[in-house]
């Protein structure tokens, strides 16, 4: 594993000042891009050791705080560790901060996040890739479809309402998609029905998006998250397993 770098940096978009955290190999050089979206739970250490670790297999990776227009990361106080008991009052104060960013603010962020990458002097010129996490599934769908001149690349892990019935629902981009896509369902996921589940599917092959979606038996949602009850350590090393392959392939 290459020895990495990793530095908050602050980055102007439309609406203001983002915070975020940006990881790199410690050469110096000029790498693949990665835009990783947070979860629910945001920018914190779990997170940039996410990072950290895709960094050193050569990509330069951003973790950008999407949730920047209520504050610096960390926005809600967290524990250290994220039980089963302590979601409820956490979701409390993130719902109004997921609600608040609406599918037009979200793909403005994008073009912001995409940006600052195509300018970075560690970036190396070309595509990026996108992976996002929990809520972030949905954001890295939505950028795959709103930039498919710049990503080439995009995954989602126990990802919720990514084929609802609404009018934006992120599924309703697949037919912009060009990017190779994979996603990794956690297992009786309730954010993930299985009538969205096949929603998705038939969306994805329809267009005739390259894609897998695999759900991943038993993993709960939130399985790639150590600091949470959901980690799955197993179901963990599957997703990086996938997420690099497909970086591989197409960066």
């Amino acid at each position: 594993m290459t020895a990495v770098e990793g530095n908050a940096v602050d980055i102007p978009t439309a609406d203001g000042t983002a915070d975020a955290y940006l990881a790199h190999p410690a050469d110096g050089d000029a790498h693949p891009a990665v835009l990783f979206y947070m979860d629910a739970f945001g920018l914190r250490p779990q997170l940039r050791a996410m990072a950290d670790r895709l960094a050193g297999a050569g990509y330069t990776v951003l973790v950008p705080n999407v949730f920047y227009r209520h504050g610096r990361a960390p926005v809600v106080g967290l524990p250290e560790f994220i039980d089963a008991g302590s979601r409820p009052q956490i979701f409390q104060h993130l719902g109004p901060l997921m609600k608040a960013l609406t599918p037009d603010r979200a793909m403005r962020d994008a073009d912001a996040w995409l940006r600052w990458l195509a300018d970075s002097a560690l970036v190396a010129d070309g595509p990026v890739g996108v992976t996002g996490y929990c809520m972030g599934a949905a954001l890295a769908l939505r950028t795959a479809g709103t930039f498919p001149d710049r990503v080439a690349a995009a995954a989602g892990f126990h990802g919720g309402h990514l084929a609802t019935e609404g009018p934006e629902s992120p599924h309703l981009v697949a037919g912009d998609v060009t990017a190779e896509l994979y996603f990794g369902h956690a297992d009786a996921d309730p954010g993930l029905p299985p009538e969205e589940q096949e929603r998705l599917e038939a969306a994805l092959t329809g267009a005739g998006v390259r894609h897998r979606c695999e759900v991943y038996a038993g993993a709960h949602h939130g399985y790639t998250q150590a600091d949470t009850s959901a980690y799955d350590p197993e179901a963990t090393e599957r997703h990086w397993e996938a997420l690099l392959g497909l970086l591989r392939r197409t960066l």
